[in-house]
């Protein structure tokens, strides 16, 4: 009985990284662009091109390196390599002028320099720490503004993977200002950003000028981005208050986002919010990982991976829609598409445990 069910459980591992990779081959298949070394923003691709979504691409680079981490195929960090050099001639640099963009390819790029040890990856992450620590200023109270072109405005968006990156900086090298950093930028982003009655993350402040909170603008990737930089902090300094943080806006933002019929996150649209739950998902994991006793986050993951697989098939291909409860409806932008892509990486990830 007990090989029995250790067979049933290898199959259902391999099941999913099976699936995992079938959507990669998809990614790979619809929206590679050999030309330009960079993924296309549409599938079917019809002059989809005109604006660069430098974030998508670097959210591109986090999803090959998860494919690496499950696989183990050096092909993965071969085209997160090929992708680095696309956004690089795209951009003539690495820098650009969102702070929020930067955190997420510093994000990627510190994953894939672990990987590799390259060190154009590690100078590319440094050049883009100090570029993004440039945005830090006291209107508002402290905090990172969400880009260059306007100081006074702060956001979740760019505070909370700012904390991230400082923390994973700080484990990796030891610089005591990164990880001061991070607990500074950690307690702007709790003292303003959070809900205190629910744990709910808002996304910013003073957007136009008259100090006001964007409370009605609750979006799953900054609940998700709160829940990583909570365990981060909590993996540093095994404080409990960290991973209590975590919990409490996990809970409330699976209560709060997700249909009560279906019990899956509800629809964040297209363009940019087609990220948005995939996001959410990369830390809702990292909870689970750092905290197993959280049984109800398993679970809620595998649920939302086998309803967007279930919805997932277009002819051959594996496209996931922006509603993971239904089917994808073409054009579909590489946003959604990389949501769909973490969210089955990540139930690999799971059953791989």
């Amino acid at each position: 009985m007990a090989e029995k069910k250790k067979e049933e459980e290898t199959m259902q591992e391999s099941v999913w990284a099976w699936r995992a990779e079938q959507a990669h081959k998809t990614l790979d298949s619809s929206y590679w662009n050999r030309q330009t070394g960079l993924y296309d923003t549409q599938f079917p691709c019809h002059d989809c091109n005109r604006q660069f979504h430098y974030w998508w691409q670097a959210h591109a680079i986090d999803a090959l390196v998860d494919g690496y981490e499950r696989a183990g195929d050096a092909a993965y960090l071969r085209q997160a390599d090929e992708l680095f050099g696309g956004v690089i001639r795209k951009r003539g640099g690495i820098t650009i002028d969102y702070y929020d963009d930067m955190l997420w390819m510093a994000l990627a790029l510190l994953r894939l320099y672990d990987h590799t040890e390259e060190e154009k990856y590690k100078n590319a992450v440094q050049i883009l720490w100090k570029d993004i620590q440039g945005g830090w200023n006291e209107e508002m109270g402290g905090g990172f503004a969400w880009r260059k072109s306007q100081p006074d405005y702060k956001n979740t968006p760019s505070n909370a993977p700012a904390v991230i990156l400082a923390a994973r900086l700080y484990q990796r090298w030891g610089q005591e200002e990164d990880l001061n950093r991070a607990n500074q930028t950690y307690d702007w982003l709790r003292s303003h950003m959070v809900d205190p009655q629910t744990g709910i993350v808002w996304d910013g402040m003073n957007r136009t000028g008259d100090g006001r909170i964007d409370k009605d603008w609750i979006f799953s990737y900054n609940q998700g981005t709160y829940i990583g930089a909570s365990v981060e902090l909590y993996r540093i300094t095994k404080e409990r208050s960290f991973l209590d943080s975590a919990i409490r806006t996990a809970e409330e933002a699976m209560r709060r986002l997700t249909d009560s019929s279906s019990m899956l996150l509800r629809d964040e649209g297209t363009g940019d919010g087609g990220l948005f739950k995939g996001i959410f998902i990369r830390y809702l994991a990292e909870l689970a990982a750092a905290d197993p006793a959280q049984e109800a986050l398993t679970p809620f993951i595998l649920h939302h991976a086998e309803q967007a697989w279930e919805h997932a098939q277009e002819g051959e291909r594996i496209l996931f829609g922006t509603y993971w409860g239904l089917p994808p409806v073409l054009p579909l932008d590489l946003s959604a598409q990389l949501s769909g892509v973490m969210l089955l990486e990540k139930a690999a990830a799971i059953q791989s445990e």
